[in-house]
C-alpha cells in the first residue's frame, strides 16, 4: 500500500541556488547576491523549525565551487566567517544543534576553528539541527565512507555505508528543495536522497521566503511515497 504523507518532512535539504544571477539582474557583483542570500538563511531556518521541520541541511559551498573566480570564493569564505560568528549566539539561545558536513580541512585555519567551536558548543541540543554543507560533494562523501569501512575491515553494505555518512546522526532527507530554476542535484546528498521527494522552483534563493517554503512543504504533504514498492 502506498504511503501518503500526513505532516511536514522531518529532514529537509535545500540547494540554495541563484544568488549570483539575482545580483546580476540588479547590475551588481555576484558577491552582492551571496550577501543577500546569507541574510535569507536566518528567516528560512527560523520558519523551517517553527513549521515542524527537525533537521535542515543547507548546501552552502560545494567541493566544485573552488573553481569559481577567486574574488567570489573569498567573498563566500568571508560571509561564512561572519555567519558562524553571529549565528552561534542564536543557536545557543534557541537550542539548535549546529552541524557542518564536508571536508573542512581545506578551509582556512581560523574558519575551521570557528566551525569546530560552534559545533562543540551546541552538540548537546537534540530537538533541531541545522546542518550546513561546506566543501561538500556527495561522490567524495561516498568514497570516504567506503574507504573507512574497508580500513576498519567492515563489510561494505547499504546499511554500513549509511552509518558512515555525514548525515548518519539525523537521518536521510525526506525532501530536497532546489531554488534558482535548475533541475539537478549538483552532487548533493546523492546516496541519502535515493528516495527523497524533490521540489524545484524558479525562485532565486534571496527571494525564497517563508511563503515559498510553505509551498514546498505543502507539495511534500501531497506526495505519495512508495519507496520502490508496488501497490
Amino acid at each position: 500500500m502506498e504511503e501518503v504523507n500526513s505532516g511536514v518532512p522531518a529532514h529537509v535539504g535545500i540547494i540554495m541556488d541563484g544568488n549570483g544571477r539575482w545580483a546580476q539582474m540588479r547590475g551588481k557583483k555576484r558577491s552582492f547576491g551571496h550577501s543577500a542570500g546569507s541574510k535569507n538563511v536566518d528567516r528560512i531556518v527560523t520558519h523551517a523549525f517553527n513549521s515542524g521541520i527537525k533537521t535542515l541541511t543547507l548546501y552552502a559551498f560545494s567541493s566544485e565551487n573552488w573553481a569559481r573566480p577567486k574574488e567570489e570564493v573569498d567573498a563566500l569564505m568571508h560571509l561564512l566567517k561572519i555567519y558562524f560568528n553571529k549565528f552561534i549566539k542564536k543557536v545557543l539561545k534557541n537550542k539548535v544543534r549546529l552541524s557542518v558536513m564536508g571536508d573542512i580541512d581545506m578551509l582556512s585555519p581560523d574558519l575551521k576553528e570557528l566551525i569546530i567551536a560552534d559545533m562543540e558548543k551546541s552538540k548537546g541540543f537534540t530537538e533541531h539541527t541545522l546542518n550546513i554543507a561546506i566543501n561538500y560533494g556527495a561522490r567524495q562523501e561516498i568514497v570516504y565512507a567506503v574507504n573507512k569501512l574497508i580500513k576498519n575491515g567492515e563489510e561494505v553494505t547499504v546499511d554500513s555505508i549509511s552509518k558512515e555518512l555525514y548525515t548518519a546522526p539525523f537521518g536521510e532527507p525526506d525532501l530536497i528543495i532546489r531554488t534558482g530554476g535548475e533541475y539537478r542535484l549538483s552532487n548533493f546528498m546523492l546516496y541519502q536522497g535515493a528516495y527523497s521527494e524533490l521540489y524545484f522552483t524558479d525562485v532565486l534563493w534571496p527571494d525564497f521566503d517563508e511563503t515559498e517554503l510553505d509551498k514546498a512543504i505543502e507539495s511534500f504533504k501531497n506526495r505519495k511515497r512508495r519507496f520502490g514498492k508496488v501497490i
